[in-house]
């Protein structure tokens, strides 16, 4: 049977290139990477492929131009400009709209029939752009967001009480930027709600972290935004995918009449499996964060007006 094929348009940056190095330790696909940076992508390739012997792994990782990419099962598109310090996901707004419609026209020449993983910032904005050039089915076209929002947010609050991630059950749902809704009536640990184990000032300081997580990253690491966390997102998604394993995860999918919003991408849980998103999952939202939602959808409305 043959190996699952993924591109990864923008191979070469840090995001690009981890998720690469994930999918072939994981042995999920055969790998393409393109990159306008040509020979780093080469290179990027060709060190993962020296890499794969030490495990025994026959996994194929290549680096090359559109054409090589043809007829992939899921393309992974990371290419864009980062977010330096300072600099709003609103920012990179235009420039990184110009790069998504440039990367989509040349890729569907090849892949008609893939599915659309976007990962470029502003991330929602870019699901709603690539879904305009490529005209693809709703249910191909899906934005890599709330999975890492949601790790995050869990991966705050286990450093908070000392547990174990496993233990607890969250989910974070709206935009990907300030206006993501934690959901803390679904947030467990160890089957207590948060609300019993955290006063409501440590809530709020892990709910504001969360929101900023990707910006204290630009911060610390000066040079580069996150691209582990969000590279490990973008596998879970694919594994998903590529297996069929039909699991919940929260990302930015094509919504009409869910939640009391028509017509969006926006971060809500969606089960993905072969065909893509294959169904919405709707959560009762209590006042307040149906009211956040709200706020978000607005949002990302007022962002696409423009593009």
């Amino acid at each position: 049977m043959a190996k699952a094929k993924v591109s990864i348009i923008g191979g070469a940056g840090r995001v690009g290139s981890t998720l690469a190095l994930y999918l072939a330790e994981r042995k999920l696909a055969d790998v393409v990477l393109v990159d306008i940076a040509e020979e780093k992508a080469k290179g990027v390739a060709l060190d993962i492929l020296q890499a794969l012997p030490v495990y025994g792994n026959e996994t194929k990782i290549t680096a090359g131009s559109y054409e090589d990419t043809k007829n992939s099962d899921v393309v992974v598109i990371t290419a864009g400009l980062p977010r330096n310090p300072g600099m709003t996901r609103e920012e990179l707004l235009e420039k990184n709209s110009s790069i998504m419609k440039s990367v989509v026209t040349e890729f569907i020449k090849y892949s008609p029939n893939t599915i659309l993983l976007i990962v470029s910032n502003p991330l929602d904005a870019m699901v709603y752009v690539a879904s305009e050039v490529s005209k693809f089915p709703k249910n191909r076209i899906i934005g890599m967001a709330g999975i890492l929002d949601t790790s995050r947010f869990k991966a705050f609050i286990a450093e908070e009480l000392n547990v174990a991630p496993k233990e607890i059950e969250t989910v974070v749902l709206g935009s990907h930027g300030n206006e993501m809704v934690p959901l803390l009536s679904h947030t467990f640990v160890n089957k207590k709600p948060l609300k019993d184990l955290l006063s409501e000032e440590k809530i709020n300081a892990i709910i504001e972290r969360t929101r900023n997580a990707g910006a204290e990253i630009v911060g610390l690491q000066k040079d580069t935004s996150a691209y582990i966390a969000p590279a490990a997102s973008i596998a879970q998604m694919i594994d998903s995918i590529l297996n069929d394993k039909k699991m919940i995860l929260p990302c930015s999918a094509y919504i009409n009449g869910e939640y009391g919003a028509e017509r969006i991408f926006i971060g809500v849980p969606a089960v993905l499996g072969k065909d893509g998103v294959e169904k919405i999952i709707e959560l009762k939202l209590e006042k307040e964060e149906k009211e956040e939602f709200e706020k978000s959808v607005e949002s990302i409305k007022n962002l696409v007006k423009n593009l």
